[in-house]
């Protein structure tokens, strides 16, 4: 009788904490928020590309009220980065998974149930329309999206293949012009190997550069983010050697698993450095830390970053799913949140070429660490993302476990009154 009170309560516990997450889902806010400041951020609607957790990714254009104003959100896919370009029209990085049926049979070797397209479109501003495609498959997607792309000034095409650890360029019609294979660059025997050290190159389909990002200097060289490595280089584009290196691979107080490095105009580099959450601007040629903005009590997770010409900084805070501009003090005046897992923002009213012009000497430096509780939580509301809606957070989790913990007791005294045959 006691083991039946017992069950009955569990249940009655378990009905007012499924109450209780039913309340929080309804209170929270599960669409986009934004805050701003008088203080005023700098002026233009801003792009943001959003990886997603899942499979919906999308393509936004927010403007000076927070709204959206343009949308793009293809059918089981991931967007990574996007620039507007003279015309207009966006051009940006998407991956799609494909059922088995769709996909060539050399790429369902590792996993038969999936395989993906990689793919650079340039959209149309006003039908959406594709009006120039450069695709190609790969195995799975995780670790195998394509995350950057950039128009060059002679209408090519620069694109990061992470999941096959090489930089390419495309013209117009689709050709090759130019293509960097890391493996002949920075695995064992190279001279970078020798200097810098690394990981070994596994070859296979696993993740061993996790190449994120292109750009094109004002020298003609070219700027790679080599994320596992822990460094941004820069590659001759015409011998295509290595001929500088920021951060050191597995010196993690340079770099750490770092996304989106741009190129400053004098001379530093602007990185998201992810691992380390914040963002930070470093010496190009000695490595030291000019400014930094971030720590877990700040950021969390960071993946892209631009200088703005009044000196604010617009920052993709991933795991905390905002995007946010702070000002030279290192406060935010504006932010933008509701979006799960953003990858890139760019404010519009610049051209692509023309952000910074206050370096990061003129800035103060902000970093908030927290404790190794609270990391650690917050930690877990980030891993959660991937498995619950993005409104469930620390509170929403301790319901749910809460719920989980009745469930499994009521089964495991259920069981008992079953073998004892009460």
């Amino acid at each position: 009788m006691e083991r039946r009170r017992r069950m009955r309560y569990l249940a009655w516990v378990a009905l007012l904490l499924g109450l209780v997450l039913g309340a929080q889902g309804l209170a929270a806010n599960q669409g986009a928020s934004a805050t701003s400041s008088a203080e005023g951020p700098y002026e233009g609607h801003t792009l943001v590309s959003v990886q997603s957790y899942g499979l919906d990714g999308k393509l936004l254009e927010v403007d000076e009220d927070n709204e959206v104003v343009w949308k793009y959100d293809p059918p089981n896919s991931r967007v990574f980065d996007a620039e507007q370009l003279d015309d207009g029209n966006f051009l940006v990085a998407v991956t799609t998974k494909l059922p088995p049926g769709e996909c060539p049979a050399e790429h369902l070797v590792i996993e038969s149930d999936q395989c993906i397209e990689a793919k650079v479109l340039e959209l149309d501003y006003e039908t959406k329309e594709v009006v120039w495609e450069y695709s190609w498959h790969d195995e799975y997607i995780t670790h195998h999206e394509v995350h950057d792309v950039d128009r060059l000034d002679n209408g090519n095409t620069a694109i990061v293949d992470m999941g096959n650890d090489r930089a390419f360029v495309v013209n117009e019609s689709g050709g090759i012009v130019w293509e960097w294979q890391a493996e002949e660059y920075l695995s064992q025997g190279t001279e970078f190997y020798d200097e810098y050290g690394g990981h070994p190159d596994p070859g296979g389909e696993t993740d061993w550069t996790h190449m994120n990002d292109i750009d094109k200097l004002d020298n003609g060289n070219f700027q790679l983010s080599v994320r596992n490595f822990d460094v941004v280089i820069e590659v001759d584009r015409e011998t295509k050697n290595i001929t500088n290196v920021v951060g050191e691979p597995g010196n993690h107080s340079i770099l750490n698993e770092q996304h989106n490095p741009y190129k400053l105009r004098n001379g530093t580099v602007l990185v998201a450095d992810s691992g380390n959450d914040r963002v930070v601007e470093l010496n190009a040629t000695t490595n030291e830390m000019v400014w930094q903005y971030g720590g877990r009590g700040l950021l969390h997770w960071p993946r892209d970053a631009d200088r703005l010409p009044n000196g604010n900084t617009l920052i993709v805070d991933t795991f905390n799913n905002r995007v946010l501009e702070i000002n030279e003090q290192g406060r935010v005046v504006w932010s933008y949140s509701g979006v799960q897992m953003p990858y890139t923002a760019d404010r519009l009213s610049l051209p692509e070429e023309d952000h910074e012009t206050v370096p990061g000497t003129e800035l103060k430096s902000r970093y908030r660490r927290t404790g190794t509780l609270q990391s650690t939580l917050k930690q877990a509301e980030a891993y959660a993302a991937f498995v619950f809606p993005a409104w469930v957070k620390l509170p929403e989790l301790l319901t749910i476990a809460g719920m989980a913990l009745c469930g499994i007791v009521f089964l495991l005294e259920l069981s008992l009154t079953a073998i004892r045959g009460e």
